[in-house]
């Protein structure tokens, strides 16, 4: 089973943590069901397809140009009908390419409280993602994964309906690049962290896995964030004796040096409702 660095509890109970951190809410444990399938894209038609005789056809001459120092009392050769008619380049920027939105977190949109499976699928391309499901306290939970197989893209989304409706979790963790509300992002260390806060903010200590959650935001800056969700972030260190120097019983301050002489850098990000 995969451990999730949240708390050091097993990754099956993200949900759980989640709601300790994010406040008591609402949650529909739902049954798993198939993944999308991908959209297979039709051939052409015989009748739209070019003829070996087509291809071989010379190219049209080139309409002469109007001579810049034409002589005095002479007009310039007027444009041939087929130039005149010719379409002029098109100015519309072109539609992304599907799947290419940007890996950026806003508490709206795709992303908003009451969204669903379709409207990720809408902006990320059903191709881009599969639908699976975590077991949590004994029930089965739906979760949509953007970017599966791609470890700095991927994406976790965690549903409060059987339908893959109405936003719960988002979880950003392992490699991911995705960036969250004001900027929280993986690599983070406590001091930028800080910054972003815009005033220190108490941390839960380490646990046997070198992992330490945020306790409380202390009112700064990311306790609140646009469209109402909130964001909780795991901090790791790679120093050995962190579990008995700051022991996850107790919290700290961003600010306490001892902790700041870990350096910690945030591990893990989840954003809920």
């Amino acid at each position: 089973m995969r451990r999730h660095p949240m708390l050091g509890a097993p990754r099956v109970s993200a949900l759980a943590t989640a709601a300790a951190l994010f406040g008591a809410m609402g949650l529909v444990l739902v049954a798993p069901t198939a993944g999308a399938q991908g959209r297979s894209q039709p051939n052409l038609s015989p009748e739209d397809q070019l003829a070996p005789s087509q291809m071989n056809q010379p190219m049209p001459a080139a309409v002469p140009q109007p001579e810049a120092n034409a002589p005095k009392g002479k007009t310039p050769p007027k444009r041939t009908a087929a130039a005149a008619a010719a379409p002029k380049p098109s100015t519309v920027s072109p539609m992304p390419r599907p799947g290419s939105a940007r890996t950026v977190i806003d508490c709206s949109g795709p992303f908003a409280k009451d969204s669903g499976m379709l409207a990720l699928a809408v902006t990320y391309d059903a191709r881009n993602m599969i639908f699976t499901h975590e077991t949590v306290q004994g029930a089965q939970v739906g979760v949509t994964v953007i970017y599966p197989k791609d470890p700095r893209r991927r994406l976790e989304v965690w549903w409060q309906n059987p339908n893959r409706t109405g936003t719960y979790l988002i979880d950003i963790a392992g490699k991911s690049i995705w960036i969250a509300p004001k900027g929280l992002r993986l690599g983070l260390t406590l001091e930028q962290l800080q910054k972003l806060n815009h005033k220190p903010f108490k941390l839960k200590g380490f646990g046997e896995d070198g992992t330490a959650p945020v306790a409380d935001w202390d009112g700064g800056e990311l306790a609140s964030l646009p469209g109402g969700c909130k964001a909780s972030a795991t901090l790791h260190t790679s120093a050995s004796s962190a579990a008995t120097d700051l022991p996850a019983k107790d919290q700290y301050s961003s600010d306490d040096p001892a902790m700041r002489a870990l350096k910690p850098t945030v591990s893990e990000i989840l954003i809920g409702y």
